[in-house]
């Protein structure tokens, strides 16, 4: 963890560098993937008029819709006695606090205090935070300086994922998975042969790595598996696109998912997805009212099913007829690492070879940062990454 030197900078050890797992505002992970923009809740879950509080990395939020449909973020607290905003009214495009009516605007600037001179209210600004709504995710960015003052930081253009895009039908969610992020982001190809042995992939054989490689970015990770080649692009910081084959879905071409998975705290995360199924005509049709039935029956969360296979109460197989089945599989391997993995005591092979390459990225990018030289510009994912295996 970072100290402050006599001037108040900040200094970071080589153990800092290695740590990916901490990501609070004085960490470097967490510095550095405030870089970036993070999805921050289901664009159709906050309705016009509602505020929800929201922790992401370890530091709490407000996060409302006005009433013309636009959200915002701003502070967790109202500036006056600091209680929590999320509370409060929205009336119109502005945020009232429950406890003595301040009201903010979007920009974080309060703009009435009733019991007070005319005057003050302009004094006062709490934090605000860049936010955009893209593909039914909302997106907030949280960059370098945005914890530290009430100025709202300038933010790079939020970046577009193009393959999701694409005709189809698309599926926004989210679910909180009980483990650090980087137990998820570390997943491998080898796995899928045991883990999601049971479940719609139906995976055979242990499938062979072919390839790995940094790239403009972030990664590209391709196994083959029944004599096809499978490739997961590794998105930096935190996000991942792939693609699923037909038979995921009857009458499609295939399904492309894009995945952020998103620090709650360090011992929690939120996976945000996306799928875009690409099917048309009558095949689409059928594939909405199915997932229409199935949201009228909704399943409880795989959370508290994976801490009772963890706890030897049932087995996965007493489950596995579930339509979640292999979130609720990836909840048993990732929890089963620990809350925060222990990768002092891991033995590596040859399979990992993709885990090594994306901790070396991270350490020398958090090294980077540490000691202020520049950064690699990463680019968003180029369009057609899935559009071959669909098409």
């Amino acid at each position: 963890m970072a100290t402050r030197g006599g001037n108040g900078s900040r200094r970071y050890t080589k153990a800092d560098h290695m740590d990916h797992a901490h990501t609070g505002p004085d960490t470097l992970a967490g510095r550095w993937m405030r870089m970036f923009w993070q999805p921050v809740y289901c664009a159709a879950d906050l309705l016009p008029g509602h505020a929800k509080p929201v922790r992401i990395m370890s530091e709490d939020f407000t996060l409302y819709r006005g009433e013309d449909g636009v959200p915002h973020a701003v502070a967790f607290r109202c500036a006056h006695r600091g209680t929590q905003l999320s509370t409060g009214w929205v009336e119109g495009d502005r945020i009232r606090c429950f406890y003595h009516g301040w009201k903010y605007d979007g920009s974080g600037q309060c703009v009435e205090q009733p019991a007070e001179e005319a005057g003050f209210a302009a004094k006062v600004k709490i934090r605000s935070y860049p936010t955009e709504e893209y593909l039914g995710l909302i997106f907030v960015y949280f960059g370098e300086g945005a914890t530290q003052d009430t100025t709202r930081v300038a933010a790079p253009p939020l970046p577009r994922f193009l393959d999701m895009e694409a005709d189809g039908v698309l599926q926004s969610d989210s679910y909180v998975r009980r483990c650090n992020y980087f137990n998820n982001l570390e997943n491998d190809p080898v796995h899928l042969a045991f883990v999601h042995r049971e479940s719609f992939l139906e995976v055979v054989d242990i499938p062979e790595l072919v390839q790995y490689e940094e790239t403009e970015y972030g990664m590209l990770v391709s196994h083959r598996e029944r004599g096809r080649t499978v490739t997961n692009y590794r998105i930096v910081p935190n996000s991942v696109l792939v693609h699923f084959p037909p038979r995921m879905v009857e009458g499609s071409t295939g399904t492309a998912m894009a995945a952020w998975r998103v620090p709650i705290d360090d011992e929690n995360h939120v996976n945000f997805r996306l799928l875009r199924t690409f099917i048309a005509g009558e095949a689409a049709e059928r594939y909405r009212a199915r997932r229409a039935a199935r949201a009228a029956h909704p399943l409880e969360p795989p959370t508290e099913l994976a801490e009772a296979v963890l706890r030897g109460e049932i087995r996965i197989e007493d489950v596995k007829d579930r339509t979640d089945v292999q979130v609720l599989q990836d909840d048993v391997a990732m929890v089963g690492q620990g809350r925060i993995a222990d990768r002092t005591r891991e033995r590596l092979g040859r399979s990992d070879v993709s885990v090594l390459l994306q901790r070396r990225i991270w350490e020398r990018e958090l090294r980077a940062l540490a000691e202020g030289r520049p950064l690699k510009q990463w680019a968003p994912p180029p369009a057609g990454l899935v559009e071959a295996v669909h098409a």
